[in-house]
C-alpha cells in the first residue's frame, strides 16, 4: 500500500500597522501559498494484476513453446505435464498435447465444455469464440466457477476463467487465466496471450 505524506504549510502571520500622515500608502499582504492536495492513493479491486507488474519468458519444452508470465509468481509443476503460476486470487495453467488438428469453436463446445462442468465446482459456461494472436488463431472459451475454499476462512471466490487453445504442427497449447469476478485483468492477460511463441 502507498502512503502519501502531506507536509505541514508555515502559518504566515501578517502584521498590519497603522501609519499616520498624509502621502503614506499601503503595500498589499502577499497572499499564503495555496496547498498542494495530496497524491491519490492507488486502490486496486481484490485479483487486479498491477499495470506496472513485471513479465518473463517461460520455456515450456514439453510443448515447444515459449509464453511470457508475471515475474515473482509461485510456480508449480502438475503430475501430467503441465505448469501452474500463482499469485494470491489470480492463475495461469499452461498444458500441452498432440492434436491431429486445430480445434474448432465446435469441437471445444462439445468435448471441453461438459469436462469442465463435471471438474469445476459452480461451473457456468460463458462464450465460446476465436481470436488472432502473434502466435496465431485460438479458440477462447469463458466461464465461471467457484475457486477453492480459504483453508483459513473457508471463504470461497467466484473466478472468471479465459481459456485459449492454439494450434501448431500436431501440437496444441492451452493456456487457461482466472482471478475473481470483477477484476480488471484484460491487459494482462492480453500480454499473457499475445507472448506465446512457438519455437
Amino acid at each position: 500500500m502507498r502512503r502519501t505524506l502531506a507536509l505541514p504549510l508555515a502559518a504566515l502571520a501578517v502584521t498590519g500597522a497603522a501609519i499616520a500622515g498624509c502621502g503614506s500608502s499601503s503595500r498589499p499582504a502577499a497572499a499564503p501559498p495555496a496547498a498542494t492536495a495530496p497524491a491519490p492513493v492507488e486502490s486496486n479491486p481484490a485479483g487486479d494484476i498491477p499495470d506496472n507488474q513485471a513479465y518473463v519468458a517461460y520455456r515450456y519444452d514439453r510443448g515447444g513453446f515459449t509464453v511470457k508470465v508475471p515475474e515473482g509468481w509461485s510456480r508449480t509443476d502438475a503430475a501430467d505435464g503441465g505448469v501452474s503460476f500463482t499469485d494470491k486470487l489470480n492463475r495461469i495453467e499452461i498444458v500441452s498435447a498432440p492434436a491431429t488438428a486445430a480445434p474448432t469453436p465446435r469441437d471445444v463446445t462439445a468435448a471441453v465444455v461438459p469436462a469442465l462442468r463435471g471438474q469445476v465446482r459452480g461451473f457456468t459456461e460463458g462464450k465460446v469464440s476465436t481470436v488472432s494472436r502473434p502466435a496465431g488463431q485460438a479458440v477462447v472459451l469463458t466461464y465461471q466457477g467457484d475457486g477453492p475454499a480459504d483453508s483459513v476462512t473457508g471463504k470461497v471466490v467466484r473466478d472468471s476463467f479465459e481459456r485459449y487453445a492454439f494450434f501448431k504442427d500436431g501440437r496444441q497449447a492451452v493456456l487457461t487465466l482466472s482471478g475473481p469476478v470483477g477484476a480488471d485483468n484484460v491487459d494482462p492477460w492480453r500480454t499473457v496471450t499475445d507472448s506465446l511463441r512457438w519455437q
